[in-house]
């Protein structure tokens, strides 16, 4: 069994006891999050929104433990979305941040193997901690970033329930006596048993929904190594009572992943943009203290 304070889950949670905060923000690019006086004198979608996920980051240093980028997100703003991606990637861990990153697309066990050797390897521009996938594909899509979660003290957080609104018309289906995302999450849990960390949990972790207390309190029952990545706090339905059934007794095993309330704080409190980072400070710390009321980090 794997353990040590060098291994990127730890880390997390590490940070979270620091903080007494087990969010994450997540900087998934969206044009219209922008303020225009952040793209004044950006040449491209792509230099504005990189420069805006850099102001973020240094406004909630110290306040949000760990954060979230996509891959093709970026990668859609434009020619330089990869190069942005890059920078504010670096920036993240530069600020000690814990970095997830959400994947490319997989499609084939030949895709798998070139993104995880592309983002986890020791000289890849995309640095992260850990990457999520989609495990629906099998399991020839899960095992070549298993070697990066052994030896290279990365994690890898495999979506089994998502937070989108139809997620529910396959993966809440009955596959026997199981729900589709029961099964998924069975499968995933097979590969973290050799990669516990001294908090009691595996670097192979899974993306589940904010929006079922009740699908997270059987998650968590069944499978107490599993860390989760509570995907979708700013979605209908979902808040922080809902979230709390993730957590163990401690306050551990779980981040809340929280996106356009806080990277997108100064649209909704009506703002000319010029202060975003103090309107996503305030959205932070509020997420922060609803989380509090339901979840003790110890």
């Amino acid at each position: 069994m794997l353990g040590g304070d060098g291994m990127a889950i730890d880390r997390l949670q590490e940070k979270i006891r620091k903080t007494k905060n087990p969010s994450m923000v997540d900087l998934g690019a969206a044009a219209e999050a922008v303020p225009g006086c952040i793209m004044q004198g950006a040449d491209t979608l792509a230099a504005g929104y990189g420069r805006y996920c850099r102001g973020l980051l240094t406004a909630l240093k110290g306040i949000v433990p760990a954060v979230r980028f996509s891959f093709a997100a970026f990668a859609l703003l434009g020619p330089d979305g990869l190069e942005e991606l890059c920078q504010s990637l670096k920036a993240a861990a530069g600020l000690g941040y814990y970095v997830v990153l959400d994947g490319p697309e997989i499609l084939s066990p030949e895709a798998a193997e070139r993104t995880a050797r592309a983002v986890l390897s020791a000289d890849t521009c995309f640095p992260c901690d850990a990457v999520v996938i989609s495990g629906y594909l099998g399991s020839d899509i899960i095992k070549p970033f298993l070697p990066y979660c052994k030896d290279g003290k990365k994690d890898l957080v495999v979506v089994v329930r998502s937070a989108n609104r139809s997620a529910s018309e396959l993966q809440d289906l009955l596959a026997g006596s199981r729900l589709v995302h029961t099964a998924a999450a069975d499968y995933v849990n097979r590969y973290g048993g050799d990669t516990v960390g001294k908090f009691g949990y595996s670097r192979v972790g899974i993306l589940v929904s904010a929006g079922s207390a009740q699908s997270l309190r059987a998650l968590r029952g069944k499978y107490p190594q599993l860390f989760m990545l509570v995907d979708g706090y700013d979605c209908p339905g979902a808040n922080a009572k809902n979230c709390a059934p993730a957590f163990d007794k401690f306050g551990h095993g779980a981040v809340v992943c929280g996106g356009s309330a806080i990277a997108g704080a100064w649209r909704q409190g009506q703002s000319d943009g010029t202060d975003f980072g103090e309107q996503a400070q305030a959205a932070a710390q509020k997420m922060k203290n609803n989380l509090k009321r339901y979840v003790t980090v110890l």
